[in-house]
C-alpha cells in the first residue's frame, strides 16, 4: 500500500517493532486503569448530574404494561418503534437522562459527531422520511432523529425520564416483571426490554489531589457550557481569557480539542498515548447521495458497510472512507489456503504498519512545529485502538496557543492550581476530562447499574459471572419474558454500525413477541440445552479461524477495556460473537434468525400458555397443556 505520493514506509519492520515495544513498555504502570466509583464517591458523584434539564416533579407511576424498555436511547427508542408496529400498546421507557438519546444526550460537548456515516447511523430514516444534512451527522442532529423517531411512534410522552431502575424482579405467580425505581414507580410489565446502551458510563480516572482542585472541572459526557459558553456547534466565549487542561485524546478529545483551541486563551492537551487521526472527509449531503435513496435503500447501504468490514466483496464500496480503506482490510484480512499462523501474522503486521505510516506521515504534513510533529507520532498497531477521523484535529494542536504535554506514564497528581506532569505544574481555570467511557462489551449486569432478579430469585449478576450465557444474544435462561438488546461481549455479532445491530436486534425480539402473543404464550423461557448449545458455539467461534490469530498481537496498553468494579475484567470466550471470533459472521447471524423466526416453533423455548384454547401447539394438544411448560420445537436451536 502507498500514499498519494507513492512511498512506503519509512521505517524498517525490525525498527518498528522495536519502537513499538518501547512505547508498550512505557505505559504498562500499575493501576493506570483505576477509575472512581461514581455510584458511592462522594465528591465526583455529581459529576454525573443531568447539566441540561432540570428534574421535573412528578408522583410515583403504579401501572400495568405490557412492556417496559429500560433505556431511551437509541436501542429502547428502535425497539420500542419496533414494539409498536407489530401492535404493542402499553410501552414505557424508563431512563436516567432528562430526555431521549442516551449517549448523544449526554455527549453535547462542542463538536460532537459519529465517525460512522449518517445514512448508515441514523436509525430508521425511512421510516420517518428525514435525510441527514451531513455525511457525518452532528450530535445534535441525532439526539433530536431520535426524538422525533420516539414521537412518531408515541413513545415520548409515556417516558419516564430522570428515573433510575433499582430492581428488576420476575413475579412468578402472576408471571410478570417487576420493576421499581427511584422515584417511587411500581411498573408491572408483561415483557421486560433491556436496552440499556453500550456506552453509557463514563469513566473518570483516579488521579491523587483532584478533589484538591480549585478550578471548574467536569467530564465531556456533562460539558458546563455555564463555564465555557457556546453550544455543541462551538463558540466557547467564555473561556476567551481562561487557561484549560484537557485530560484524554480519544475520540471525545479529538472532537472538542479544536473548539477549546479557538476558544481559550491557552490550551494544555495531556496526551498520554497519540491519536492515530484519519481524514473524515466532511461534507454536506449531495444531490448524488438523495437519488440513491429508493426504497430499501438504507438496510442495503448499512448492509454493504458491513460486508466491506467483514472482507466480503462487494461490486461497490458504498461508504467508501476510512473504515473502509484500513480498518475493514486489517481486521478481516483474509487467510490464504495454507498460510501458517506466522505468515499471516507478518502480513497484518505489513498492512498495519503501513496503515500506521499513513497516519504519521498526515502528521508530518500539517503540523509545522517539529517538536510537536514528534509528540503527536503514534507507534502502535492501528488494530488495538479504535480507528479515529477528524478534518481540524491535527491544525488546532499546531495552533501557538495550544502545548502538547506527554504524559505516557500518566498524571502525578492534581493540586489546587492545576496539573502536574514529570513534577513540573501546569497552572490551569479548569479541567475538562476526556476520559472517555467504560468499553462497549462491559457485562450486561454492570451496564444496566441495577439488580435484575430472575426465577427463584436468580441474579443475573451471578449468572453472569464467569460470562454471558444466551440464546442469540438477547434471551437467557431462567429470566423468562427478558429480552436483552445485543452488544458487544453478548454471544450475537459486532458491527462498526451499531446502529445496523440494533435495528436488526429490535426486529427480531418485536418478531418474537408478535409471534407469542398470536399463540396465546403467558410466558416463555430459553431451555437449558439451547442456552448450552448457544454458549458452546460461541466458545467454539471464538478459538478458531484468522480474527483468533490476530488477537494474540502485542497491543498497546488502551482505555478500551472491560470493567468489573474499577478494575479491569478480561473478556473470556463466551463474550465472543456468532461466526468467530472479532466481529463475528453478521450475515451468517441473521440468516439464522430469519430461520428461526420463519419456522414458528419457538426452537429452543419453553412455552406456558395464557389460557387452555383448542389451538395445537408444536405438536402439542393445548388443551392438555394447560398451565404446564413444553419445550417449543427443538430445544438444542443452534
Amino acid at each position: 500500500m502507498t500514499d498519494s505520493t507513492g512511498s512506503h514506509a519509512r521505517s524498517d519492520p525490525a525498527t518498528l517493532r522495536a519502537r513499538y515495544e518501547e512505547e508498550i513498555a512505557k505505559r504498562l504502570v500499575e493501576g493506570r486503569a483505576t477509575i472512581r466509583d461514581l455510584t458511592t464517591d462522594e465528591v465526583f458523584s455529581k459529576y454525573r448530574e443531568d447539566p441540561f434539564t432540570p428534574v421535573a416533579r412528578r408522583n410515583p407511576v403504579i401501572e400495568e404494561l405490557d412492556v417496559a424498555v429500560i433505556g431511551a436511547g437509541m436501542a429502547g427508542v428502535v425497539a420500542g418503534a419496533q414494539l409498536r408496529k407489530v401492535g404493542m400498546q402499553r410501552i414505557r421507557l424508563i431512563d436516567k437522562a432528562g430526555g431521549i438519546g442516551g449517549t448523544w444526550y449526554w455527549n453535547r460537548y462542542p463538536g460532537v459527531m459519529c465517525d460512522v456515516e449518517s445514512y448508515c447511523y441514523l436509525p430508521m430514516l425511512e421510516d420517518v422520511g428525514y435525510v441527514p444534512k451531513h455525511r457525518y451527522a452532528y450530535g445534535e442532529e441525532i439526539r433530536q432523529h431520535l426524538e422525533n423517531l420516539a414521537r412518531r411512534f408515541d413513545l415520548l410522552d409515556a417516558a419516564l425520564f430522570h428515573t433510575g431502575v433499582l430492581t428488576s424482579a420476575w413475579d412468578e405467580e402472576r408471571a410478570h416483571w417487576v420493576l421499581r425505581t427511584d422515584r417511587g414507580d411500581e411498573l408491572r410489565a408483561k415483557y421486560l426490554v433491556m436496552a440499556v446502551g453500550i456506552l453509557n458510563l463514563f469513566k473518570l480516572p483516579a488521579i491523587p489531589g483532584m478533589e484538591d482542585f480549585q478550578g471548574a472541572s467536569f467530564h465531556t459526557a456533562r460539558w458546563d457550557f455555564e463555564y465555557t459558553g457556546g453550544s455543541p456547534a462551538g463558540n466557547l466565549t467564555k473561556l476567551a481569557d481562561k487557561v484549560a487542561g484537557i485530560i484524554g485524546t480519544g475520540a471525545s478529545g479529538v472532537q472538542c480539542i479544536p473548539h477549546l483551541a479557538e476558544g481559550a486563551k491557552e490550551l494544555y492537551v495531556f496526551q498520554r498515548t497519540p491519536a492515530a487521526v484519519g481524514v473524515r472527509g466532511q461534507c454536506p449531503t449531495t444531490d448524488e447521495i438523495v437519488a440513491t435513496m429508493t426504497p430499501g435503500w438504507q438496510r442495503k447501504r448499512m448492509e454493504n458497510f458491513q460486508a466491506v468490514m467483514l472482507g466480503r466483496p462487494v461490486d461497490v464500496d458504498m461508504v467508501d472512507d476510512g473504515w473502509c480503506h484500513h480498518y475493514g482490510p486489517l481486521i478481516s484480512m483474509p487467510r490464504r489456503d495454507g498460510m501458517s499462523d506466522e505468515e499471516y501474522l507478518a502480513e497484518l503486521e505489513r498492512f498495519d504498519f503501513e496503515v500506521m505510516e499513513l497516519h504519521r506521515r498526515r502528521i508530518r504534513e500539517i503540523v509545522r512545529d517539529p517538536a510537536k510533529v514528534e509528540a503527536l507520532m503514534p507507534y502502535y498497531r492501528y488494530a488495538c485502538r479504535r480507528p479515529l477521523f477528524h478534518d481540524d484535529y491535527l491544525a488546532a494542536l499546531d495552533r501557538p496557543n495550544v502545548t502538547v504535554v506527554e504524559c505516557p506514564t500518566g498524571i502525578d497528581r492534581i493540586t489546587a492550581a492545576g496539573v502536574v506532569v514529570g513534577g513540573k505544574e501546569y497552572a490551569l481555570d479548569c479541567i475538562v476530562y476526556a476520559t472517555g467511557f467504560e468499553a462497549e462489551a462491559t457485562a450486561l449486569p454492570r451496564r444496566a447499574g441495577h439488580d435484575i432478579r430472575g426465577r427463584g430469585g436468580q441474579s443475573l449478576a451471578e449468572k453472569w459471572a464467569e460470562g454471558p450465557s444466551t440464546l442469540f444474544g438477547m434471551m437467557t435462561n431462567g429470566f423468562p419474558n427478558l429480552f436483552i438488546m445485543p452488544a458487544p461481549g453478548q454471544q450475537a455479532v459486532v458491527t462498526v454500525n451499531h446502529t445496523l445491530i440494533t435495528v436488526v436486534g429490535a426486529e427480531h425480539i418485536a418478531a418474537t413477541v408478535a409471534g407469542l402473543e398470536e399463540r396465546g404464550v403467558r410466558w416463555f423461557e430459553v431451555t437449558e440445552e439451547a442456552e448450552a448449545d448457544w454458549v458452546q458455539t460461541i466458545v467454539e467461534g471464538a478459538t478458531a479461524g484468522a480474527r483468533a490469530v490476530m488477537a494474540t498481537l502485542p497491543c498497546i496498553p488502551s482505555t478500551r477495556v472491560a470493567y468489573d468494579g474499577t478494575e479491569p475484567a478480561m473478556l473470556t470466550a463466551r463474550s465472543g460473537s456468532y461466526g468467530g471470533a472479532g466481529l463475528g459472521d453478521y450475515f451468517a447471524f441473521t440468516e439464522l434468525l430469519a430461520s428461526w423466526r420463519d419456522a414458528g416453533d419457538f426452537a429452543g423455548l419453553r412455552l406456558v400458555l395464557e389460557q387452555p384454547s383448542s389451538r395445537a401447539v408444536h405438536g402439542t394438544d393445548a388443551a392438555a397443556l394447560g398451565a404446564r411448560a413444553t419445550p417449543a420445537g427443538d430445544a438444542g436451536a443452534r
